[in-house]
Parts: C-alpha cells; sequence; structure tokens
C-alpha cells in the first residue's frame, strides 16, 4: 500500500465531502455535511417501510462487477429479513467520492455508516442491525464500531437522547469473526466452490489483510488460520495478502516450493467480498514493475498473474484462464455466511460507552 498516497486522497476526499457552507432557502448557513446529511434523509425516509433496518458497511469499490454483487447481496437480505429496511454503506470516503464522480461506472452515491445511522436516528427506527461485510476484524472494522459509538452518543447533539437509551443497536460481525467456527465454516464454503480446481493445481488466495501498525484487534492472524483449515482439506490450498507483512505473493510461492509444489497451474482467486480494484489489478492485472519492491520483499509492482508466470515466482502457469475473478459475496454459500452473523447479531451497549460523562 502507498501510504503517502492513500492519505493525500483520504483528504482531498474529506476536504470534498464536508469543507464548504452554502445557504438554505432563508439564508441560515447551513453547512456541506448538514446538506449531505439531509440528502440521507430523504433517501431513509423515501425507503422507510418498518421500524427496523438492516445497514450493511462494506469498504466500497467502483468496479461494476462490485456494484452488481453488492445490488445482488441487498436483494438477498431483503428476502432473507422481511420486516427490515436494508441499505447499503461505504466506508471508504475515497470510493464514495469516486463513485459519485461516476469513475469506471456510472454515478452511484454510496453514503458513509455515519450518514445512515444518523438519519435512522432522525426517522427513529426502534431497531438497526448493523452488519460488517468486512471479511476479517481488522481496521475498516473498527470504523464500523466507532461510527455505531459515534450514533449511540449522539455526536452530532440533535438525536433525541430518550430515544437513543431505549432503541436495540446490533453488531453483525465479520466473515470470520471467531478462529474455531467461522474459519472452519468459511473453509468448508470455499472447498465447495474451488475443489474442482484444487484437485488440479493450487488454488492461492488474495486477501487484503493490514500493515502491522494497522493490525487492529490482532486480525490478521485469522488469513493463517484459513490457510491452515483450508490444507487440512486439500493442501493445494494457499491464503496470501497484499498488505500483511511476511503474507504477500512472494511468501506464498515459498510456502509453496517448501511444499515441494514446484510445478503446475496456479489459480488466483479474491479472498475479498467483491472483485474490486485489487481483484482486477493487483491480482490479475498486467502490472510487470520487478524492480519495485518494498522493505520487505513484496513485489508490489507485479500482479499475482504474472509474478507466478515467472521464473523468479515459480514459473507456474498462471495466465488470464486461470484468473478466478469473483467476490466471496458472489457466492452464495458465501453470502450465508455473513448472513447468519445478521441473524446471530447480538445487541451493544454503546450508549455513552465512548464518551462517558
Amino acid at each position: 500500500m502507498k501510504k503517502i498516497k492513500f492519505m493525500m486522497l483520504a483528504m482531498m476526499a474529506i476536504m470534498v465531502s464536508v469543507g464548504f457552507t452554502a445557504c438554505s432557502d432563508d439564508d441560515d448557513p447551513v453547512s456541506n455535511m448538514e446538506q449531505y446529511q439531509r440528502t440521507v434523509d430523504a433517501t431513509v425516509k423515501a425507503q422507510k417501510k418498518s421500524n427496523k433496518a438492516i445497514l450493511l458497511v462494506a469498504f466500497g469499490s467502483t468496479w461494476q462487477q462490485a456494484y452488481d454483487a453488492f445490488d445482488e447481496t441487498v436483494e438477498a437480505y431483503k428476502s432473507a429479513f422481511s420486516g427490515y429496511d436494508v441499505y447499503l454503506s461505504f466506508s471508504s470516503a475515497i470510493c464514495i467520492n469516486r463513485a459519485a464522480a461516476g469513475e469506471n461506472v456510472a454515478p452511484r452515491n454510496f453514503y458513509a455508516p455515519q450518514f445512515w445511522l444518523e438519519a435512522f436516528g432522525r426517522v427513529q427506527y426502534d431497531e438497526v442491525i448493523v452488519q460488517s461485510l468486512q471479511v476479517i476484524p481488522g481496521e475498516e472494522f473498527s470504523r464500523v464500531v466507532n461510527a455505531m459509538k459515534d450514533f449511540a452518543n449522539n455526536s452530532n447533539g440533535d438525536i433525541d437522547d430518550e430515544y437513543l437509551s431505549k432503541m436495540t443497536l446490533k453488531l453483525g460481525q465479520p466473515l470470520m469473526a471467531s478462529a474455531d467456527e467461522d474459519v472452519e465454516n468459511l473453509a468448508k464454503a470455499i472447498n465447495t466452490n474451488f475443489s474442482a480446481q484444487a484437485a488440479k493445481g493450487v488454488v492461492a488466495f488474495m486477501g487484503h489483510g493490514n500493515p502491522d501498525e494497522y493490525d487492529t484487534y490482532k486480525a490478521n492472524v485469522r488469513y493463517t488460520q484459513l490457510e491452515k483449515a483450508l490444507q487440512k482439506i486439500n493442501k493445494n490450498y494457499s491464503v496470501g495478502t497484499v498488505d500483511m507483512s511476511e503474507n504477500y505473493k512472494t511468501n506464498v510461492k515459498d510456502r509453496m516450493q517448501d511444499a515441494g509444489i514446484t510445478s503446475g497451474t496456479v489459480y488466483c482467486a479474491p479472498l475479498m467480498s467483491i472483485a474490486g480494484d485489487h481483484a482486477h489489478n493487483d491480482m490479475a492485472g498486467d502490472d510487470d514493475e520487478w524492480e519495485f519492491n518494498d522493505e520487505n520483499g513484496e513485489m508490489e509492482g507485479t500482479s499475482w498473474k504474472v509474478y507466478f508466470a515467472d521464473q523468479r515466482g515459480g514459473g507456474y502457469t498462471c495466465n488470464d484462464e486461470t484468473m478466478l475473478n469473483k467476490g466471496l459475496l458472489e457466492y452464495a454459500n458465501v453470502r450465508q455466511l455473513w448472513m447468519n452473523h445478521t441473524r446471530n447479531a447480538e445487541a451493544v451497549d454503546y450508549y455513552h460507552s465512548k464518551n462517558p460523562e
């Protein structure tokens, strides 16, 4: 991850989102943030059909394939959770702004979770379930939790405090929240979907991961645990990441060769909720910049497809045909695991937990 560039883009996105003020019809100054909030309020008011809501929170994307997966997921939730209004949120300000600008696809509005939650409070849903669409309980999951805490503590100061003290707020955990049951369930679901490929070659999954300094809740270990669970089923499964130290594609190759797998076919698949920029570029792209390495030995400028096909990456058979480029939400049995977390969502007591009186 090119962190300096990422931080600059994030700052620009925040400036675009909240940096200006405007005037309302009665000439009272209205901040751009409040205007933005009123847009979300109007969306919720127009769509509200019940007194219970589910908010699905993903990092975000600007790829049509990802949008299709999100749309399919929302519809699946509507079918499975009758009596709930279902909404989708992006936690990434950069993805929100790029989606609104129509990067790659037609413009669409995906609002940050704090704006959705504020709108839910203004219309006073009796119950709100926030379902994380993250794979691990890492940095992005912590943003989901913090948005919920801000909502529960009325960070904007304009939601009825008595309502907040009585409404039910629930949290649905990420895909691999637990080290035992969740990891085992995902391994079984993955094998159902990929056993045919694993019978013919290595299936290398590309997760995201967090850099060490952002490894919130020490969640990176889930990737290692998943690889072990998968290899109990078939030794041809491997799990690497784009951002976890010592678990890059270079490390995946080293583990494969240590296990005696020095030739054959390598299939690559994203271990992410959707197939977006990382899947299309970092995994299945044509980037071939071997000289661009980081201090940990990762070939950051070289895609997984190019790396494994090259002699420096093992010289395996790895090409466009071996890129299994579907996100996890596109597999109904994996999507069901997230839905199980929603059904088992537990009420959280975040009221006054972040800023106690």
